[in-house]
């Protein structure tokens, strides 16, 4: 299978997204998981986000018991709220993630008006992968330890 100049150009591109999305990932909090999410549109980042509590509370994701807590907010979550705070758009937009999305992320990715979602690592649960096809979004999965040794 031979792949053209666009299609190769595209994977060199999630290449460099996902790997700025992993190391966007660091920025979180969160012990038991960190994940990171970049919103690309036209080549230009126009979002970010990473797992954390919500604004104005306290830097700690998990409880005594190294349970996540339930108003922490997903990477997902994090970047598409900041685009409802600013002047742009995510219609038609990447989202590039560390970690595959959930359904709740997935419902708001389609609201959201994200054509194709990229992530790196696969979650025990596909339920929301599943919903972004579904809803026809391109879904790419990117091993980045596979595309390493290619």
């Amino acid at each position: 299978m031979t792949i053209n100049a666009t299609d190769k150009k595209q994977r060199e591109l999630d290449r460099r997204y996902i790997r700025m999305a992993t190391i966007w990932a660091e920025n979180s909090y969160c012990i038991r998981r960190q994940v990171g999410a970049l919103i690309v549109k036209d080549k230009m980042i126009i979002s970010d986000g990473y797992n954390g509590t919500p604004a104005g509370f306290e830097n700690i994701c998990e409880d005594e018991q190294n349970l996540t807590k339930p108003y922490v907010l997903h990477a997902e979550a994090n970047a598409i709220t900041k685009i409802a705070r600013s002047y742009n758009s995510s219609d038609g937009a990447t989202m590039y993630v560390t970690a595959s999305p959930c359904i709740e992320c997935a419902k708001l990715i389609i609201q959201a008006g994200i054509k194709r979602v990229v992530y790196s690592e696969k979650y025990r649960l596909e339920d929301g992968v599943n919903l972004l096809k579904r809803a026809n979004i391109e879904v790419v999965y990117l091993n980045l330890t596979e595309e390493s040794q290619l």
